[in-house]
């Protein structure tokens, strides 16, 4: 794998939206670090609407300026993790961030305080409408909302993410993989970066080898992933506990104002769907002409592409594909490229996967590990989703509203997977290529929506144990992450050993109950793909009012602007008749 500096400067992200150099990193830390302890002077004063408003606005500018020191730091880090220098900078600016917390922790405290009268009429205050949100939030975890001092001090735990830094740190840098032997014994160097490639090799015995080293590699460190995790568990719960939530799961949806229901009807309605599941795994294995279908055989596409797709093709793609939403939308697409806002290519030390994020007061940018597959492809276009909604959020709201939460941040990111799959999809001109964008399709399908809601039962079943004061351990974790592949895959498909420790090797458990997003985000992609496709303009209008809109309502109402509701069951039942239908379709090619 290349070094940094050998990777094309075109191929690299540009930050000097963000800083234009070290100096000027240097420059603002300072002045921002001496004026934020002027927040102390608020201390005691927020009883008036104008010391209120004169105190928010200050904590905002404050934030806005932490928000681009921190991004930037992180950015520097994640392209280049063994760079020491670049972790002191992050280290420093997360040690600022900690004593900011501390200090304005009164803020929130005091002004919940007041009557809910005064905070109604403050909600309600024109000239202040960029806080109308914060006072509903208030008012909303007034029950939550402890003293002056407790608060304070849980302000100051800036070890609470420490469980997260710690799997970062030993996924990014210190774990290394065996190499897998491939059928004729030659052996394969194996990292966060090709895995997904040689998984999709028509190989089978190098497939097989590939997940059994990659997930063994993890099962040799059972004994600190599942405690570096059961720690972060008991974090969650002293937290919920501390705020008088009766579960952790409950604190997180109650976080984001959004539904228990959707949750629970979830998880309900995928497993009433697993046949679709069960029936696409058995047109996978036919195809692939198998006796049995083995876990490592899901990844392989049935009729794989012969050419590799480079960077700038696949941003021709992309922009095609995304053209109905309207020129604008493909004009920033084609701006991300020139502009470099995506740092494209691999190379040593870079955090493995991708990923979308940006400061409010700078451009969003994109982190990619590009190899020129389909998969790749699909990646690209997915973060340039989660680019463009932080793009119109950013410039069409406030500071205090733009900030979607993670309950709809997963929408804009699979509309354009399900826009750039129908294109790929509607330009197939044989039954091979119908039938590989098909598997492609359903291959999502199943990692997005029955794996991570599989996800979702094994991280909701981690927390109740603890909860319930059950047992939790390696082997509880290991043991029950077995039985849901069991349940998920059927008794058809051959699993392996190793993989009971999948679990400790996702990065999201870490971010906990966040991965349903994922499946109830491509479930409202789905819907919205389709009426894009059917109804054209007037409905891109009122999708990039969503992607507009922020965090200006509740995500569930967010979503209504778009026409999705996930409250209710014909949603679900929709995206399972459209997952049907491309079943279908499959079985009228064979």
């Amino acid at each position: 794998m290349k070094n940094r500096n050998e990777i094309e400067e075109r191929y690299k992200w540009d930050l000097s939206s963000y800083f234009a150099n070290q100096e000027a990193w240097d420059v603002l830390y300072d002045e921002i670090s001496n004026k934020m302890k002027a927040i102390s002077n608020f201390e005691g004063r927020l009883n008036d609407k104008k010391a209120i408003f004169e105190c928010l606005n200050f904590e905002s500018e404050i934030s806005k300026n932490l928000e681009l020191l921190y991004v930037y730091a992180a950015l520097i880090v994640k392209q280049e993790q063994s760079n020491p220098k670049s972790h002191e900078r992050l280290n420093k600016i997360s040690a600022l961030l900690t004593d900011f917390s501390s200090l304005s922790s009164f803020v929130d405290v005091e002004i919940s305080e007041l009557s809910t009268e005064l905070l109604i009429e403050l909600q309600n205050d024109e000239l202040h409408s960029n806080f109308k949100n914060y006072f509903y939030d208030i008012i909303r975890f007034k029950p939550h909302t402890l003293s002056k001092q407790e608060e304070k001090l849980l302000s100051m735990m800036d070890f609470g993410g420490g469980f997260s830094d710690n799997f970062d740190m030993f996924d990014d840098a210190d774990l290394t993989f065996e190499g897998a032997k491939d059928k004729n014994g030659k052996i394969h160097e194996v990292n966060h970066s090709n895995y997904s490639l040689l998984m999709e090799s028509s190989d089978r015995i190098l497939r097989k080898n590939v997940m059994k080293n990659l997930n063994g590699a993890y099962g040799k460190f059972n004994n600190f992933l599942s405690s570096n995790y059961i720690s972060n568990i008991k974090k969650n719960n002293f937290s919920c506990k501390a705020r008088h939530y009766s579960s952790c799961l409950k604190a997180s949806i109650f976080a984001e104002d959004a539904s228990e229901k959707v949750y629970n009807t979830l998880i309900k309605q995928v497993n009433k769907n697993l046949n679709l599941l069960h029936e696409y795994l058995n047109l996978k294995k036919m195809h692939l002409g198998y006796d049995k279908l083995a876990l490592y055989d899901l990844y392989v596409p049935v009729e794989p592409p012969k050419t590799k797709i480079d960077y700038d093709k696949a941003i021709d793609i992309i922009k095609s594909a995304t053209s109905v939403l309207g020129e604008e939308y493909v004009n920033l697409i084609e701006r991300a490229k020139q502009e470099r806002w995506i740092d494209v290519m691999p190379n040593k030390d870079k955090d493995s996967g991708a990923f979308s994020w940006g400061a409010y007061l700078a451009n969003p940018v994109v982190l990619l590990n590009y190899v020129g597959n389909t998969n790749s492809v699909f990646t690209l276009a997915h973060e340039l989703g989660h680019c463009m909604h932080t793009y119109y959020s950013n410039h069409n709201q406030s500071y205090q509203d733009a900030g979607y939460t993670i309950f709809v941040a997963e929408v804009a990111s699979t509309v354009n997977e399900s826009l750039l799959l129908q294109y790929l999809l509607g330009k197939a001109t044989t039954k091979e290529e119908k039938i590989f964008y098909l598997d492609y399709f359903l291959s999502n399908v199943r990692a997005t929506i029955f794996r991570q809601t599989m996800f979702s039962e094994f991280e909701q079943f981690a927390h109740a144990q603890y909860e319930k004061n059950l047992p939790l351990s390696k082997e509880v974790l290991n043991n029950f992450y077995y039985s849901l592949n069991e349940k998920y895959f059927s008794k058809d498909i051959e699993l392996i050993d190793e993989i009971q420790f999948e679990w400790s090797r996702i990065p999201h458990f870490y971010s906990s109950f966040y991965v349903y997003k994922y499946a109830t985000g491509l479930i409202s992609a789905l819907a919205i793909a389709n009426n894009l496709l059917t109804r054209g303009e007037d409905y891109a209008k009122k999708y990039i009012k969503f992607l507009s809109s922020g965090s200006t309502l509740p995500p569930l109402e967010l979503l209504k602007v778009a026409e999705i509701d996930l409250e209710d069951e014909k949603t679900f039942n929709n995206a399972f008749s459209f997952i049907e239908s491309m079943i279908e379709e499959w079985k009228k090619l064979i």
